[in-house]
């Protein structure tokens, strides 16, 4: 008796197509699963045993061999109840081969039978699609698989409710698309949609940083003494941010799948991830014992504000490289390599010293020079020439705590970070260049032939360039920065106006 039922392992956000290759034949009573199962897929067989006995069913006497295919790939997970369930029940003749010979499986077993949530639900049936096959999932995936469309998907809360669809007596409704509740992607974004640009007072510079980087998707790092605003600046980033796009959507929810963070379905928000300096190197990158995503890929298409740069692990700090360039990260396992997408937007903070008051004549230490000195080296110059925008912020002036005079809200400033992006996709494409990417994104050579620098412009940069030797990174950044001020303006072209300001924003 041989039965063969598919079903996933994950690469990181991708799915692959495992066999559950499934025997019983006469011998000594004995259940072995071979094919690199970790020891959550070990563990699969009491729970099996147990699931068929609270459905009434006899375990099956005899030798049970399930093999993994291929088999020199590593399984983990707790999916793997359920196609290898199915597949002892085929060899038993419950079910018909047929019947499931179409489908991927993916689903965890309860001791009574019933069938719980697993991670990757979204993967699995996007991969499902692309087989033209059907998906059999918990049916508290549903919602999350069903955005996968034109696929058949069987969502059973139990092994009961599985087989009674099978036999006809029961008629399982395909899952209906769910998007993730206002509350739960609150909680995801630490709650930050009830706040306002408005309520910041004075930081005029900062926050037209902060729209700058909101239209071109640029880090940003911000130095200011304790108290004067960056925590409360960095969490106001999202409320500007133009909402995601259905594709950004599928592709944040695929990672939050294969984390295990999703709670109902398709995430619709843009995420805002802040962990404590205490934070290691895997939970900021990735990796671990599964190779799940880390802070970098959870933040992706979103604000990952890291605050007390300096206090972080120089490792963990000098980690950001990769992904700021690329906008991946790559988790280096044993016998394979895992690479999950990480395009965040990077608010990073610190103070200008240790202490936190360097420049303050009323506050400052007796050691100002060295405390400065001390607290930035721990910061490598290569990182700090990756942060596109790099600002001071002030202490806030009394004048302005205590001012009444309207301040722009978050909802007026995202219309125009809207418009402007707009504005930059007609550019782009009038010009004949892609127009997909942000401002930050763009290779060097399509920004010099997309940004139409005026000749008085260019001048003005490469005179400035020659002076201060910056590098190279350094003069497309600033060209960079200063697209975007342009097309915050709706301009066309470049001017040394849109390139002074630019400038302004480098302070290392």
């Amino acid at each position: 008796m041989f039965a063969n039922i598919k079903t996933v392992t994950f690469q990181g956000i991708d799915a692959s197509i495992v066999d559950t290759q499934v025997q019983i034949s006469k011998g000594l009573c004995c259940f072995n699963i071979v094919g690199l199962p970790d020891k959550v897929v070990a563990e699969s067989k009491e729970r099996i045993r147990s699931a068929f006995s609270a459905i009434g069913l006899s375990f099956p006497d005899g030798r049970i061999t399930v093999n993994l295919a291929p088999a020199d790939l590593q399984k983990e997970g707790s999916h793997f109840d359920l196609p290898i369930t199915l597949g002892i029940m085929c060899c038993m003749g419950i079910i018909s081969e047929d019947d499931i010979a179409n489908f991927v499986a993916i689903g965890e077993l309860s001791l009574d039978g019933s069938i719980s949530k697993v991670a990757g639900a979204l993967p699995t049936a996007i991969l499902a699609s692309s087989l033209h096959m059907g998906l059999i999932c918990p049916f508290q995936s549903g919602g999350e698989a069903a955005w996968a469309s034109d696929i058949e998907i069987i969502a059973p809360k139990s092994l009961i409710a599985l087989l009674n669809h099978f036999k006809g007596t029961q008629i399982l409704d395909h899952p209906k698309p769910v998007l993730e509740s206002d509350s739960s992607q609150d909680d995801t974004n630490s709650s930050f949609s009830s706040k306002c640009f408005s309520d910041v007072k004075g930081q005029f510079m900062a926050k037209r940083a902060l729209e700058i980087a909101a239209h071109g998707g640029h880090h940003v790092l911000m130095i200011g003494q304790p108290g004067s605003g960056k925590s409360m600046l960095a969490s106001r980033l999202i409320t500007i941010l133009p909402d995601l796009t259905p594709q950004e959507s599928l592709e944040l929810t695929m990672i939050y799948s294969i984390a295990g963070e999703i709670k109902n379905g398709l995430i619709t928000k843009r995420p805002f991830r802040d962990p404590h300096y205490n934070a290691s190197l895997v939970s900021i990158v990735g990796g671990g014992m599964k190779a799940k995503p880390g802070e970098l890929s959870l933040a992706h298409r979103g604000v990952l504000f890291l605050d007390e740069l300096p206090e972080f692990q120089r490792q963990t700090i000098e980690s950001l490289r990769q992904p700021l360039e690329t906008g991946y990260v790559i988790v280096a396992r044993a016998n394979s390599h895992i690479k999950y997408p990480a395009k965040p937007q990077i608010i990073a903070a610190m103070n200008p010293c240790k202490c936190g008051y360097f420049g303050d004549p009323m506050r400052e230490c007796g050691r100002t020079n060295k405390c400065q000195k001390e607290y930035l080296s721990k910061l490598s110059g290569p990182l700090i020439e990756r942060i596109d925008i790099q600002i001071d912020v002030p202490k806030v002036e009394f004048k302005d705590l205590v001012s009444s005079e309207v301040q722009p809200t978050s909802r007026e400033i995202k219309e125009k970070i809207i418009s402007s992006r707009k504005f930059q996709k007609q550019r782009m494409t009038k010009n004949g260049f892609p127009d997909n990417l942000l401002n930050y994104e763009l290779p060097n050579q399509l920004l010099k032939d997309s940004s139409n620098i005026t000749n008085t412009a260019e001048k003005f940069l490469n005179d400035y360039a020659n002076k201060k030797n910056i590098s190279a990174r350094s003069y497309f950044k600033i060209i960079k920065i200063a697209r975007s001020v342009a097309d915050l303006a709706h301009s066309d072209s470049i001017s040394d106006i849109h390139l002074k300001e630019a400038i302004g924003y480098k302070l290392m």
